[in-house]
């Protein structure tokens, strides 16, 4: 694979980076090494690997559903710079 000065331009437009004259060829470089070693995972069996497959084990990390006693109306209310019907008042911001 070979990145051209236009595919750096494209990327460095894309990233909003300002690349220096003088370093375009030490990126492409950079850049065509990098793009030819991912290349290599085209290479991979991966007939029989699942697409949802990751490298390590996963477990659900989910607590729980418990029901506890939750914070006091008046006192969630307490501190709110509005409120109306013991509910949090905001601004409006959607026309009608």
């Amino acid at each position: 694979m070979k990145v051209t000065k236009e595919d750096l331009q494209n990327v460095a437009v894309l990233s909003r980076l300002a690349i220096p004259a003088d370093q375009e060829d030490k990126y492409i470089d950079q850049m065509d090494k990098i793009l030819t070693y991912m290349d290599n995972l085209s290479e991979l069996d991966t007939e029989n690997v699942k697409p949802t497959t990751y490298a390590l084990p996963m477990q659900n990390v989910f607590r729980k559903d418990e029901v506890k006693a939750s914070l006091d109306r008046e006192a969630a209310l307490a501190n709110a710079p509005l409120k109306e019907d013991g509910y949090f008042k905001v601004p409006k911001v959607l026309e009608d």
